[in-house]
């Protein structure tokens, strides 16, 4: 067994990551949320803590902004609610999709408008699907995602979740659904291998994968600038650079899943410009309206659109719609949401406190218990090891990143647990360099408490 698969056979016992731990909650209940001021929120018995993962990647404002309050207000009272079938739409949906059409990264044709990141991905599968059926191409429809990427737990996005636990017992992925390695050179590269190598390696055994399954079978391909969910995994340097040409070569979509790293996240306004990457197809949701109301969106190029276009007119009707999506509240805190961001320069902010988060981050990497500590902008995460110089991972069965952000939790953190023993650090943007300092004060006595507990 390569070291690869001895990963993916580790996430597959992998119990502890807490999407629902049914299992924990049934032995001692849930943390329950009471209320939030700033970065800071307080349980139903008074305890407060720092909320290191803004909420699920999401709440960037954190949770006391008025503006947002007073924007979902004004909507409810001029109108609470429209739909946007039959050739209808509002003057706040509108403007939305125009705003987001004009900071998108790369020229983006249509904004479409969903509930939920799993929703924007569902929606971008069909799109893609239509879209190949319009040009003549009905066998090109496979879509490849990376092992431990997070793209959504529908049951389309789960099938692109390539993370064990997402998929063990659900009867996922569905065909047409493919995956290749994780661009995670500390886990998965070989003894000896340089980044650069590892590199050429995975996107070499990419190009293998497309000619092995048929280029023409193959629609797109879906990636996370940087992985979140899966562990904040940071692709290696030309990773992205090597592997878009590859999907010119082969004409096959690039779809970025952009849920997690848009909105100022990586320390740009999107994830896909931090890498150079130039998509098709762009989701977004969770920080387009700080998490205050539900709200995703899908991009179309130009090409895709027109093509749609022309395959609405074959049947009379672009044959799907969400009854809430584009909801007039929704969109209306979420344009509050973008201009609070450039009024305030929140971009800015970002790449000024970043410089203490990454300082505060990388710093971790010295402690016996982890094995890499990694990150960009505000979003980073830690590797728990039992053994620094084999990189060897504690069994399953202990527990061990569980058992520091329990540590954390009881500092006043909140950060979670995810595959491959890692621990994701995602707080609000709005997060101070003190705020910053105390953040990693408290996660460094959750580590130094876990590692007695460990020993």
């Amino acid at each position: 067994m390569n070291r690869a698969d001895a990963i993916a056979e580790k996430d597959i016992a992998y119990n502890v990551h807490p999407y629902t731990n049914l299992a924990l909650h049934e032995q001692q209940g849930p943390l329950v949320i009471d209320r939030g001021e700033g970065i800071y929120v307080w349980d139903d018995t008074g305890n407060k803590y720092i909320e290191g993962l803004a909420g699920l990647w999401c709440a960037s404002l954190g949770f006391s902004e008025p503006r947002l309050v007073e924007a979902a207000v004004k909507q409810f009272e001029r109108l609470p609610f429209s739909h946007s079938f039959a050739h209808r739409t509002t003057a706040v949906t509108t403007t939305l999709a125009e705003k987001l059409i004009e900071i998108a990264p790369a020229p983006m044709a249509k904004a479409y408008f969903v509930n939920s990141g799993s929703e924007a991905i569902d929606t971008a599968i069909k799109i893609i699907w239509y879209y190949n059926n319009g040009l003549g191409r009905p066998e090109k429809k496979k879509l490849i995602s990376r092992k431990r990427g997070y793209h959504g737990v529908t049951v389309a996005a789960g099938s692109l979740t390539a993370i064990p636990l997402m998929q063990n017992d659900f009867d996922l992925p569905l065909d047409r659904m493919i995956s290749t390695d994780t661009p995670s050179f500390y886990r998965c590269g070989e003894e000896g291998e340089t980044e650069e190598q590892f590199t050429n390696r995975i996107v070499d055994n990419l190009e293998k994968l497309i000619l092995a399954e048929g280029p023409e079978t193959i629609a797109a391909f879906v990636a996370e600038p940087v992985m979140g969910a899966g562990g904040v995994v940071v692709p290696p340097a030309a990773y992205f650079d090597k592997v878009q040409p590859l999907l010119k070569k082969y004409d096959i979509l690039l779809l970025a899943d952009e849920v997690i790293c848009g909105f100022c996240r990586t320390g740009n306004w999107w994830g896909s410009q931090t890498y150079d990457i130039q998509p098709d197809i762009v989701t977004c949701a969770k920080q387009l309206s700080a998490a205050y109301l539900p709200i995703g969106a899908v991009m179309v190029s130009q090409p895709i659109y027109q093509t749609l276009v022309e395959q609405s007119k074959k049947h009379g009707a672009f044959g799907t719609g969400n009854t809430y999506g584009g909801h007039p509240v929704a969109c209306a805190v979420a344009l509050e949401t973008l201009a609070i961001y450039e009024e305030r320069d929140i971009l800015a902010h970002v790449r000024d406190v970043s410089t203490t988060f990454m300082q505060r981050l990388l710093s971790l990497g010295d402690h016996p218990l982890v094995g890499e500590a990694r990150g960009v902008g505000l979003i980073g995460g830690i590797e728990i090891v039992q053994d620094k110089a084999t990189k060897a991972s504690y069994d399953p069965t202990t527990k061990a990143a569980f058992k520091v952000t329990q540590r954390a939790l009881a500092h006043g953190l909140i950060v979670r647990p995810l595959p491959s023993d890692s621990i994701g650090i995602c707080p609000p943007l709005v997060i101070s360099h003190d705020e910053v300092h105390s953040l990693f004060d408290k996660l460094k006595a959750g580590l130094d408490e876990a590692m007695q507990e460990l020993k």
